[in-house]
């Protein structure tokens, strides 16, 4: 003979999963912000030290290119370099 289950049972199984589910979205959503905010802040210092070392920038910041001066140079090969 089948055992079948009472409706409030079933209820309260979809109440725990469904609180469950939306704890675990908040944890990962508080997460991934503070794991956003880190990188920020982390890449605040960095794009103000290019601010500085670049004069030839523009109060809207946008860069002025003049032909005298050499192409800035890539940071992306060089972070590539580095971990080899």
């Amino acid at each position: 003979m089948p055992r079948e289950t009472s409706p409030g049972l079933k209820i309260l199984w979809i109440w725990t999963i469904g609180t469950a589910a939306v704890l675990v979205t908040s944890v990962v959503r508080t997460r991934m912000r503070d794991m956003e905010q880190f990188m920020n802040t982390e890449q605040q210092p960095h794009h103000n030290q290019q601010q500085q070392l670049e004069p030839n920038e523009t109060s809207s910041g946008e860069s002025i290119v003049l032909e005298d001066s050499p192409p800035p140079p890539s940071e992306g090969i060089a972070e590539e370099i580095k971990s080899m």
